[in-house]
């Protein structure tokens, strides 16, 4: 080859490290543009698809659904589902989803209170929040460069990008424990200085442990309570947790904390306690809840898809990260990681996102690793480790036909081009990486994200029509001859229908919509094919027609049940 163009190459090739090298210089110059940089980095990996998505049974639309109830009853106490008390979860999350639809309406946004994506504006600026936190939490000991690095890997973590997507707890619940794991940090670090100690991570930390367990109750408590433990052994020593013991910062937790736990005491009589903590919490301690169980291991093996693209990275910095355990970092990180981590494992009932509090911990470690020149693929199997960065982005470009095609009405091919090309990009931050290039490998990696969740989010699963099933029924209800002032479903009772009809929507069977439909008044019912023999038994008894407005084939996401449901209105 001419060895004129191997050096225009390398000097290519060097041009962009160069120009890459001064961009993040900039940054990290100012936590002002650090912070700048994050938040639209955040908001480019997030919005893909925040808007189209329909709201995703059966957890998110019954969190949105009940902070509807809220802005309809005017009751910011008590939280429902239709009748039914939902007493697992403190208040904060309806709060937060009320305030957003409450401001939507004031700006005018026409249906705000049954636009699912409103509901999910609290979710991505917690997400948003998490990503800024991260960043927050690693100035304690890195660089801000490698700071930013490990919050710019967060944005682009798929889990994170799932729950900036969905109208729950969990993004803001993240973001509320790295804040208060990053005060905690402020407090480890300044345990040998001769100065002063500032007031304001303990103001931090309880702030943060207040509006945590407003939001999910104690899980706060248990990351840092742990993490506390696990440091005060290892120091021998538990004064540094005295700065933490400031009664003003205390007292502002309690602030934020006791008057609805008051009201809900009151408001229920304490059944709400009993079927939180009882029901709920210790239920999934006791046994494996709501099909969920899973053996211990789950959440390392399941960290290799949703903590993807950090999950390779952290395999080959792991052997590094634990020989450097006696350093200050490093030591807290593995606290703050490790002990919760093993908790999550040894508890039967298992999800995901539980573990999504513990990820900022693991990008920041793999931000030390590459602060010390040690985020190296120096052995055949690191090498192998970094294989997988293209691997999960591949299987996904190769699912996405198969999927659209099987619950949609064809093929989605530029999905699954866009996702091809996420799959190349992470092939070429693996070699980067390989090469001892790494923050081009990260830049190459958050392009190979970027291009994942938009093939995934705004082309794919808005193409899969036969479990968007809810939408579908509702869109149907707009063909009826009258308005219905009131309707039931029989067979079908997702919470999805719920929230995208009406709070009273009438669960029901068969024969009884039948009879629901003869009632005086304008009316409609969602019938099952399941449910049509007692249904057209018993009209024909009464002798009543109703008009047929359409038929919505689809698949339960839920079970993988297929579905076939007629709606149907009388005509008033």
């Amino acid at each position: 080859m001419d060895q004129g163009l191997i050096s225009t190459a390398t000097a290519t090739a060097r041009a962009r490290r160069g120009i890459l090298n001064g961009l993040v210089t900039v940054l990290s110059r100012s936590h002002g543009l650090a912070c700048a940089a994050l938040i639209a980095l955040s908001l480019v990996m997030f919005l893909p698809g925040f808007t189209v998505l329909p709201p995703m049974d059966r957890d998110e639309p019954r969190f949105a659904q009940a902070s509807k109830q809220m802005l309809e009853t005017g009751n910011f106490v008590s939280i429902r589902f239709q009748q039914e008390a939902r007493n697992k979860k403190p208040v904060g999350i309806y709060w937060l989803q009320s305030a957003t639809v409450a401001l939507a309406e004031s700006l005018g946004i026409d249906s705000a209170r049954s636009t699912i994506w409103i509901y999910r504006i609290p979710s991505l600026i917690g997400a948003v929040a998490a990503v800024l936190l991260t960043y927050w939490a690693g100035c304690v000991w890195l660089e801000s460069r490698y700071a930013f690095m490990a919050a710019a890997l967060m944005s682009a973590t798929l889990l994170l990008g799932v729950e900036a997507r969905l109208a729950k707890t969990d993004a803001v619940l993240t973001a509320t424990i790295v804040a208060a794991m990053g005060a905690l940090a402020r407090l480890h670090a300044m345990r040998d200085s001769k100065t002063a100690a500032s007031a304001s991570p303990s103001f931090v930390l309880w702030l943060a442990i207040g509006v945590s367990v407003l939001i999910k109750g104690p899980i706060v408590l248990m990351v840092a309570g742990v993490a506390s433990v696990a440091l005060s052994i290892k120091d021998r020593s538990g004064r540094w947790l005295r700065q933490a013991c400031d009664l003003r910062a205390i007292a502002v937790a309690l602030i934020i904390v006791a008057p609805w736990f008051v009201a809900i005491a009151l408001d229920t009589h304490g059944a709400f306690f009993r079927d939180a903590v009882e029901g709920d919490m210790l239920g999934k301690v006791a046994a494996a809840r709501e099909a969920h169980g899973a053996p211990p291991g789950t959440y390392l093996l399941g960290s290799l898809v949703t903590l993807w693209p950090i999950a390779p990275l952290a395999l080959i910095a792991a052997p590094a990260i634990w020989r450097a355990r006696g350093d200050d970092a490093v030591l807290f990180l593995l606290a703050w990681l490790v002990p919760s981590w093993l908790v999550f494992e040894a508890v039967p009932t298992k999800l995901p996102h539980y573990v999504l509090p513990l990820y900022p911990a693991i990008a920041l470690l793999v931000a030390r690793a590459a602060e010390r020149g040690l985020l190296l693929a120096d052995a055949p199997w690191k090498r192998f480790a970094l294989a997988l960065l293209p691997l999960p982005a591949g299987i996904v470009a190769l699912a996405i036909p198969y999927v659209t095609l099987l619950y949609g009405d064809r093929a989605d091919l530029a999905g699954a081009l866009i996702a091809t090309l996420a799959t190349l990009g992470a092939g070429f931050a693996a070699i980067a990486f390989a090469r001892k290039r790494v923050e081009q490998g990260c830049a190459v990696l958050l392009v190979a994200a970027w291009l994942l969740f938009v093939g995934v989010y705004q082309f794919a699963i808005p193409r899969l029509q036969a479990v968007n099933v809810s939408p579908r029924l509702a869109f149907l209800i707009g063909k009826s001859p009258c308005v219905p002032q009131a309707l039931a479903s029989a067979g079908y009772n997702e919470p999805s229908l719920v929230f995208l009809t009406r709070t009273d929507l009438r669960l029901t069977n068969g024969a009884d919509a039948a009879r629901f439909l003869a009632l005086p008044g304008c009316r409609a019912a969602f019938v099952d094919i399941r449910q049509e023999g007692e249904f057209t038994k018993s009209l024909a008894a009464i002798s009543k027609t109703p008009n047929l407005l359409g038929r919505v084939l689809g698949v339960d996401l839920n079970g993988g049940r297929h579905l076939d449901i007629g709606v149907y209105a009388n005509g008033g």
